[in-house]
């Protein structure tokens, strides 16, 4: 098989006589660009002092390496000499990559919503010296279209208001930075006080208004473009393990039926059994929709970034680290609830199994950052694969015969099929799949999108041609890698890799997953020996550089590193988890506030009217801050801490109740987490000898669906256990127990499966 090209093409230097800044960054994205005749600058005060210095704006362009039309409007203006001299002559040119920079990608992207009405990649904005914006739009072509003048046209224009109406360009400049200050909701969201009374209702609410966006006959919530809700489904698939009508209470309730975490539990249910079945249903449509749909490849497994049709038949081809992660996860705790009759557990659990296998397949770097061997079409992935970090990205396009190409490793015709299969099987291929001409993404090409269960002769067809078709796609030209190693984005992979190799009994996904956290903790976290440490947010060749880890990256990797805790039972894990915890604490809600960068950037503040930023709405990815309370509530259910789990109640307190009945699609992961506050979370100690006993005990414990249930394991070579573990031992015959527990407070300890089992569903609604 091809392995995946380089996303900049094989040239980590630009070529001769290249004169601009970017040969060295560790994006892929900007080493792209380091050939170009524009006199790209990385962000940084460096080139905002060049441009105050030569009293000229700022061109700011924002993008990402699998970006389609990112690459269409390189090629089409930052390509061309003409535009490039006007450019170099006329501003300091600045290119960001979007995935290594996502507070600046946030703050310009909120601008240029305001100022055009459109947002989205390539984002082109214009800058005065200290950052604030005054002009931007996303994609200009190289002529004037119907309604968008062309790039030339945009550029003249703004360099002539510079020159003759400099004072209505500062003007409009410092009116936007003050529009988007008076936004931000981390000017508002207070966590020094005691939290509000959240009110269980809002989780049943967030599920109608969910159901009332459902598109029932596709799956998934809105029309095209549709991405994959992999938050939204974590929240429904522990909201349907919560179908009781006598939810109990987080934690002892005070004389107001308060819990001391500001959760309303007198009389209130989380979940309710109509919209614990509701949540299910939707759950398991949407995951059947997505899984038996060109979104998902058929025959490499992993899924694209979304669909441009309502039906998921045409992906955008890009296949993203941290959408992939998410829905492992996500497959596997449907695994984990126990699945639909309409969408089998055994079904969703292949899905899982493919989409790791691709994780580690196609976007695993081994220590040198070369690809990781890649599988026979279907096969595992061995346990030497040697994967110690994950790549961000492929690329949408693949260059064929030097021409970007969108999808072209992906997509098929008819006699395609037949050439390789026999005119027989090609032509029943191509019905199943879909493969007709005109194609559906071009005139001759469409991907496979089966659109339905297959079952019977069409199930025996595909298991019988896939690996004859996954070998000559291998043999075609492979669309490029994004080699950068993103924290957070790896940690949401540890996560996912250590509940998949627990659920679907695949120890080497574990084994892969304790690697990249090693990774992480030996290339991107800086320890210190007299304050918290530091978390790099982006690394290259093994080397971490550039700026620290925003919010999301602490987050996401502590709720990674919990995860695998849970799973190993290696207190290493658990130590990191809370230690990079610690560190998020510090840097990012000091003063009783909350942010999601802890100042990078004086030219970002400047934008943003002077403030600092929080974005409450998940993206493709839990918000910080959701995460935050997440990882939050974790840790105190693993060591008691009233104050993270006070924190984590104010954070969702004062963001979610806006938001889930109105906005439940924007508030996935504060639901999931709010749901688990709710259910307890449940916390189990695993005590006593390391046995297979132990292990049987440990390991239906990680099969069970309670919402949040965190499990800790007793390591015998630990300095210090986990909180949860103290004063808990063996029993009084030497065997392993099991103590379930809420608010550390315990019952009786178990010896049996069928005795925790017994606990848990009394514990359990």
């Amino acid at each position: 098989m091809r392995d995946p090209e380089p996303a900049d093409r094989g040239f980590p230097n630009p070529p001769s006589g290249a004169s601009n800044a970017l040969a060295a960054e560790p994006s892929a994205y900007l080493r792209q660009h380091a050939g170009n005749p524009v006199h790209w600058q990385p962000f940084g005060d460096a080139a905002f002092a060049a441009a105050a210095a030569r009293d000229v704006p700022v061109f700011l362009s924002i993008g990402y390496a699998a970006c389609h039309w990112c690459h269409v409007m390189a090629h089409e203006s930052f390509e061309d000499h003409d535009t490039a001299e006007y450019l170099n002559a006329h501003f300091v040119s600045i290119k960001v990559d979007r995935e290594e920079r996502p507070d600046v990608d946030a703050v310009y992207m909120t601008a240029t919503q305001a100022i055009s009405g459109e947002g989205g990649w390539p984002m082109s904005v214009f800058l005065l010296p200290d950052g604030r914006a005054f002009h931007a739009g996303t994609y200009f072509p190289p002529r004037p279209m119907p309604g968008r003048p062309s790039f030339r046209q945009v550029v003249e224009a703004v360099s002539e208001a510079w020159t003759e109406r400099r004072g209505a360009v500062e003007a409009n400049a410092a009116t936007l930075a003050r529009g988007i200050a008076a936004s931000q909701p981390a000017a508002a969201l207070r966590l020094d006080g005691p939290p509000e009374p959240l009110d269980a209702a809002l989780l049943g609410e967030a599920v109608t208004a969910l159901s009332g966006a459902e598109d029932r006959a596709y799956g998934g919530f809105g029309g095209a473009p549709k991405f994959p809700p992999a938050a939204v489904l974590e929240f429904l698939i522990r909201h349907a393990a919560v179908p009781s009508d006598s939810m109990p209470p987080a934690a002892a309730p005070d004389a107001a039926g308060q819990d001391s975490a500001g959760l309303d539990t007198e009389g209130q249910d989380s979940a309710g059994p109509e919209t614990a079945t509701a949540a299910r249903d939707m759950a398991g449509r949407c995951l059947a929709a997505m899984s038996r749909s060109a979104l998902f490849d058929q025959l490499d497994g992993g899924f694209a970034r979304y669909s441009v049709t309502g039906d998921w038949s045409v992906p955008h081809f890009e296949k993203m680290l941290y959408d992939n992660a998410q829905l492992l996860r996500v497959y596997v705790h449907w695994v984990r609830l126990g699945g639909t009759p309409e969408y089998p557990v055994a079904e969703a659990a292949g899905i899982a199994g493919l989409t790791a296998d691709w994780l580690l397949a196609r976007l695993g770097l081994a220590p040198a950052t070369g690809p990781a061997p890649a599988p026979a079409a279907g096969a595992a992935t061995g346990p030497d694969t040697g994967v110690v970090a994950l790549a961000s990205s492929l690329d949408a396009d693949t260059v064929v015969d030097g021409v970007h190409a969108e999808g072209a490793s992906y997509l098929w015709t008819p006699g395609g099929l037949e050439s390789l299969l026999g005119p027989a099987d090609g032509a029943a291929v191509a019905a199943l799949m879909n493969v007709r001409m005109p194609g559906s993404v071009s005139a001759d090409g469409s991907p496979l999108h089966p659109g339905r269960e297959m079952s019977g002769g069409d199930a025996a067809l595909w298991q019988r041609v896939r690996s004859l078709l996954a070998q000559s796609r291998r043999n075609r030209p492979q669309p490029g890698r994004d080699d950068k190693v993103v924290a957070g984005w790896n940690g949401l992979a540890v996560a996912a890799l250590a509940d998949a190799g627990a659920v679907l009994e695949r120890p080497e996904l574990v084994a892969a997953a304790e690697r990249i956290a090693d990774y992480l903790e030996r290339v991107h976290w800086r320890p210190a020996a007299d304050g918290p440490g530091r978390l790099l947010r982006v690394s290259h060749d093994g080397v971490a550089g550039g700026i620290g880890g925003l919010l999301e990256d602490y987050a996401f990797c502590a709720e990674g590193l919990f995860a695998l805790y849970a799973v190993t039972g290696h207190t290493r894990w658990y130590g990191l988890a809370e230690a990079i915890l610690d560190a998020a604490c510090r840097r990012f809600a000091a003063d009783g506030g909350l942010r999601d960068a802890a100042g990078e950037s004086a030219q970002v503040t400047a934008a943003q009217g002077g403030r600092d930023g929080l974005e409450p709405f998940d993206g493709a990815t839990p918000s910080g801050a959701a995460a935050l309370a997440g990882a939050l509530l974790t840790h105190s259910a693993f060591s008691g801490s009233s104050e993270h789990r006070t924190l984590a109640a104010s954070i969702l307190a004062l963001l979610l109740p806006p938001l889930a009945g109105q906005a439940p699609r924007a508030a996935g992961w504060l639901l999931a987490t709010a749901q688990a506050a709710f259910a307890g979370p449940i916390e189990a100690a695993v005590a006593g000898p390391d046995t297979p006993e132990r292990a049987v005990l440990h390991r239906e414990l990680l099969l069970s669906a309670s919402p949040g249930l965190v499990v800790a394991v007793q390591d015998d070579g630990a300095a210090r256990p986990v909180p949860l573990l103290q004063g808990r031992g063996a029993g009084p015959d030497g065997a392993p127990q099991v103590f379930l527990c809420r608010g550390m407070v315990c019952g009786l300890p178990s010896t049996s499966v069928e005795e925790m089992r017994g606990q848990l569903a009394r514990m359990s609604p």
